[in-house]
C-alpha cells in the first residue's frame, strides 16, 4: 500500500499550566507562559494513538515544541480531542491568545502564527 497520500488526522490537546513558566523550547529559545489553560493543535499522518500516547508520557526525547511542555511537571494534559478538519483550519477556529509566536507551527503555510493558544477557562 502506498502511504504517500494518507490524510492527516488532527487533534487538540488541552493543557493546564499550573504556574507561570519560563523554559527553553528548541529553536524558539526561551519562552514564557502565564499560568492557565492552552489548546495545542497538531496532526499525524499515521498511528494517531501512538502520537497521543507519546504526548501523555513525561519521559521522552524532545522532538517537537509540544514535548517541552508535556514533560514539565507543572503542565498537565487535561483533554484530548480528535478532528477531521485540517490542522490549520482547526487551529484558526480557536479563540485564544498567541503567547508564543511560532510554537508548533514551523511548517505552517496558512499564517496561523502559533498552534498553541491560551484560552479562557470554563467556569
Amino acid at each position: 500500500m502506498n502511504n504517500t497520500h494518507l490524510a492527516e488526522i488532527t487533534y487538540q490537546l488541552r493543557l493546564r499550566v499550573a504556574r507561570p513558566l519560563r523554559l527553553r523550547v528548541g529553536r524558539l529559545g526561551e519562552v514564557e507562559l502565564p499560568a492557565g489553560d492552552y489548546l495545542y493543535t497538531g496532526s499525524a499522518k499515521r498511528n494517531m494513538d501512538a502520537r497521543i500516547a507519546r504526548h501523555l508520557r513525561r519521559v521522552k526525547p524532545l522532538r517537537w515544541h509540544i514535548d517541552y511542555l508535556t514533560v514539565h511537571p507543572d503542565v498537565t494534559v487535561v483533554d484530548v480531542k480528535r478532528s477531521v478538519l485540517p490542522e490549520c483550519a482547526l487551529n484558526q477556529i480557536v479563540a485564544g491568545e498567541v503567547v508564543v509566536p511560532g510554537f508548533g507551527s514551523s511548517d505552517c503555510r496558512h499564517g496561523c502564527g502559533s498552534h498553541l493558544k491560551r484560552i479562557a477557562i470554563d467556569k
